[in-house]
């Protein structure tokens, strides 16, 4: 097949159009090089739903810590809460702390 030949098929008409060139080299450049690449859009929606889930999940923290504080706004919870957590006592009360040894099992 001669040069002249491949020139006349239509797919190489049409590959070799002046506009089908430049449109391709403007979808090659949109999509690979430009600063709002479709590569860039991927990376920062990704980022984005990384932050929604991260912010998911401070909320719920936030909410359980809002109840806990809730919880603790009667002074009788506050007083077992720090009892229980801090081994803290009333004036003149004594505190006794048991601790059990667990033996290995056989």
């Amino acid at each position: 097949m001669t040069f002249k030949q491949l020139k006349n098929k239509p797919t190489v008409k049409f590959i070799t159009n002046r506009y089908v060139i430049i449109l391709s080299a403007f979808i090659v450049w949109m999509v690979f090089f430009d600063e709002n690449s479709w590569i860039n859009h991927r990376e920062f929606d990704k980022e984005i739903m990384k932050l929604n889930s991260e912010k998911e999940y401070y909320q719920s923290e936030i909410d359980a810590d809002k109840d806990f504080i809730n919880k603790h706004n009667d002074r009788e919870e506050l007083e077992k809460f720090a009892r229980e957590e801090y081994k803290m006592k009333k004036e003149n009360e004594d505190i006794y702390l048991i601790e059990y040894d667990t033996l290995p099992e056989k």
